[in-house]
């Protein structure tokens, strides 16, 4: 199992020999530094690819809105009311507020079509993210690692959003959102795992967050370049959100290093020590390096593109963590993205609304960033997943009291299944090793997207009755939560490499335990 190739050591110093490092951890914080200003660069130029990934992910909370309209002066007024189906009504006595294609509703005729048809395009973007992780998961593991998996990802996003400009009905507007959606599947995962993977443990927790950051500020873009164009077409949309991803994969490619912790894992000895040495001399450090006899395993089953699948199938302990951690992001899945598009259902202006759940994901984002280090990561994300299926459910029985309250209570949820979504991926990260980390990570976010798969329908069954989407929200994110109560506690410790390192590192806390009792 292991390599006795001669790898990376810790750097020269004369006189006393020192011990191999006895992890990749120790390699690069003792060779580079735990955090440099290089990595510093390449963290935050990894982690701008979550801007886009948001773009995509709401933009038809915009798109796919149903425009607000007004009855006309040529229409019998005392037929035509603001309460009243507009179904029901003669098309000559009502109009759109705006011009009709600020939105697919309101171009191609939707405005009484069944919910599943106007439900379509989001439910098709969510299953295409779905499809995309199963079949590209993989992957950034075995074969293109996470640099290329990321610039993949993202130009097959761009792309196929410039694509969706020239739809001409719901049909191949939905298929294009699947489309978009099966390459977006891995950008979050890849960008997340790359940018944790340049640094040492001690700034793990908080590099991985300045990824949630900029999620939350590709959200926040939304509704301010949809208040922009707001009597454009919203085909214009698009094209601001895809032709920066294009640019911005040009900047990945030629600045951005591949992680060194995935080529030494995948036998690509050469490359990973180039990669450290590059980074040390970026960051200006006084270490000379040099290189002796270090055993760092290398994973011998990892010979195909679902090899990783197939290990944590058949390791006990690692299908049982990876089945907990997707249940409890089916839950959290079903209410991050759902809670966003079902505001058109609440008596919230639109662009407010949005904008206030894009800015409570900053504070989430914030919780996580300074806490990280004192936040147990179980028991915190069974507190986030509760509380949002708390106050989800209570948003439908306020709503009949106060509207301002029930804005409240969605914004409360939202807040802690954002908070819990950044928790999970943290901790996802944090319970497997290098050899299969990118595989799991992208399991737990397919698992997210199937939760985000039923919410546009359940959104649109739920414009007459809000407990059909609210209600069911808070019920499936509260039960799935519980599953996590079995696993392990992950705060301060040292992230494995291999999957025997890993059941190694487990079999030393059991033993410990036991003579603790004993």
């Amino acid at each position: 199992m292991a390599d006795s190739t001669p790898l990376l050591s810790h750097c020269d110093k004369p006189a006393e020999p020192k011990r191999p490092p006895r992890s990749l951890d120790e390699t690069i914080e003792g060779c580079i530094g735990d955090f440099g200003w290089w990595q510093f660069l390449q963290a935050i130029l990894v982690s701008l690819a979550w801007v886009f990934d948001a773009q995509q992910t709401f933009i038809s909370v915009f798109t796919d809105a149903e425009p607000s309209w007004h009855c006309t002066q040529g229409g019998d007024e005392s037929v035509c009311n603001a309460l009243s189906n507009i179904c029901e009504l003669p098309k000559n006595s009502w109009s759109w507020d705006w011009p009709s294609h600020t939105s697919i509703i309101a171009e191609w005729g939707l405005e009484c079509a069944p919910s599943f048809i106007t439900g379509l395009p989001a439910s098709a973007f969510f299953m295409g993210c779905l499809a995309g992780g199963l079949a590209l998961a993989t992957l950034a593991d075995s074969t293109l690692g996470r640099k290329n998996m990321l610039l993949f990802s993202c130009l097959m996003m761009s792309f196929s959003s410039i694509f969706t400009v020239f739809s001409p009905n719901i049909w191949i507007y939905s298929l294009l959102r699947f489309i978009n959606g099966f390459g977006r599947a891995t950008v979050g995962t890849c960008a997340l795992v790359l940018s944790t993977e340049l640094v040492g443990k001690r700034w793990r927790g908080q590099v991985g967050v300045v990824g949630f950051f900029c999620f939350t500020l590709g959200f926040l873009s939304l509704p301010v370049m949809a208040y922009v164009n707001r009597g454009s077409s919203w085909r214009t949309l698009y094209l601001w959100i895809s032709v920066p991803t294009i640019l911005y994969c040009i900047l990945v490619h030629f600045l951005v290093h591949e992680s060194p912790r995935w080529l030494f894992v995948r036998g690509r000895k050469e490359e990973a020590v180039l990669t450290l040495k590059s980074m040390a001399q970026a960051n200006q450090s006084p270490i000379t390096m040099s290189f002796s006899n270090v055993l760092i395993e290398q994973e011998s089953w990892n010979v195909d593109i679902y090899s990783t699948i197939k290990i944590l199938l058949n390791k006990r302990w690692a299908a049982k963590r990876l089945a907990a951690v997707m249940v409890g992001g089916f839950g959290i899945g079903m209410v991050y993205y759902g809670m966003p598009l079902g505001l058109g259902n609440l008596s919230v202006n639109l662009y407010l609304g949005v904008t206030l759940n894009a800015l409570s994901e900053l504070p989430a984002s914030l919780i996580t960033f300074f806490l990280i280090g004192k936040m147990k990561r179980k028991d915190s994300l069974l507190g986030f997943t509760i509380l949002s299926g708390v106050c989800s459910v209570l948003c439908v029985v306020v709503g009949k009291v106060s509207p301002s309250l029930q804005i409240a209570m969605e914004l409360i949820s939202f807040f802690s299944a954002c908070s819990a979504f950044n928790m999970s991926l943290i901790y996802t990260l944090e319970l497997f090793p290098t050899c299969v980390r990118n595989s799991a990570i992208s399991m737990v976010r397919q698992a997210l997207v199937f939760g985000g798969v039923f919410s546009p329908l359940l959104v649109a069954a739920g414009r007459t009755n809000n407990f059909i989407s609210f209600g069911v929200f808070g019920l499936v994110i509260g039960i799935c939560g519980l599953p996590l109560v079995g696993l392990p506690e992950t705060r301060g410790g040292t992230i494995c490499d291999t999957m025997d390192e890993e059941e190694h590192k487990q079999n030393e806390k059991a033993a410990a335990a036991i003579a603790t009792l004993a």
